[in-house]
Formats: C-alpha cells, sequence, structure tokens
C-alpha cells in the first residue's frame, strides 16, 4: 500500500498533491524547483546555482526516507531554456556515479512555478528492492 506524505523542511503543497509517496519498491518525488524550497529562492535566475540546490533537497529529502540518491532510476528536468542544458548538466553530473546515470527526460517548459529556471521530480529505489547492474 502506498504511503503519502509531506516533507516536513517544505511548506505544503499549493498543488493537490504530496511531495513524496512511496510503496514497497519506489520512491516518488514530485517536481521540486528552488521557489519550493526555503532559502531556495536566493538561487533564482541562475541555471547552475538552482540545479544544485534542488539536488541538495531531493538528496536530503531521499536521505530522510532511507535512500539516496544513487538509488534514482528515473529523473525528470524541465527547463525554461533548453539552450542551458549543458549549464544543468554540468551540475547535475556532480551529484550521480558517472558510470551509473538514472534514466532522464530533460524538456524545454516555457513557463515554471514561481518563474524558477529548474524543475527537478526523481524515482529511486527503495532499500531492498532488486537493483540490475
Amino acid at each position: 500500500m502506498p504511503t503519502f506524505y509531506n516533507d516536513e523542511s517544505l511548506p505544503s503543497p499549493v498543488f493537490p498533491g504530496s511531495h513524496v509517496v512511496s510503496d514497497d519498491h519506489y520512491i516518488f518525488v514530485s517536481g521540486l524547483t528552488v521557489v519550493d524550497i526555503p532559502a531556495g529562492a536566493k538561487s533564482l535566475g541562475d541555471v547552475a546555482a538552482e540545479t544544485r540546490c534542488v539536488l541538495e533537497h531531493l538528496q536530503r529529502i531521499l536521505s530522510n526516507v532511507g535512500s539516496g540518491l544513487d538509488a534514482v532510476v528515473r529523473v525528470d528536468v524541465h527547463l525554461t531554456d533548453i539552450e542551458q542544458i549543458e549549464v544543468m548538466d554540468s551540475v547535475y553530473a556532480e551529484f550521480f556515479d558517472g558510470q551509473r546515470y538514472p534514466a532522464r527526460t530533460c524538456t524545454e517548459s516555457s513557463r515554471l512555478y514561481g518563474n524558477a529556471q529548474v524543475e527537478i521530480t526523481v524515482m529511486a529505489q527503495r532499500s531492498g528492492g532488486t537493483k540490475s547492474t
């Protein structure tokens, strides 16, 4: 049975949904922007800084549920300007093992919540699940 909850360090969602949903196999974290993160707005407008802030927060959220970025199997990235993908990628690559990057989609979205430049959603495998290499 899935578990639905909101991360205590984030404001309550302004959408009808949960920050995190987990089941016996996976952890799903809703899209996150710097606008969602307390003090994250100081990064607003800088793609590299936004990416770093969001990934650090996602890392903390996953850690709180006994997982981590090393267990992430899928990532969705939304950028307001796809021309900034190399900037985002340079920071993104620091957070993952270069031999085991998660499956990823990256799209251009003309407008993100709060005028953020980057939004990232992750799906991670729960500990105890079967990993394939």
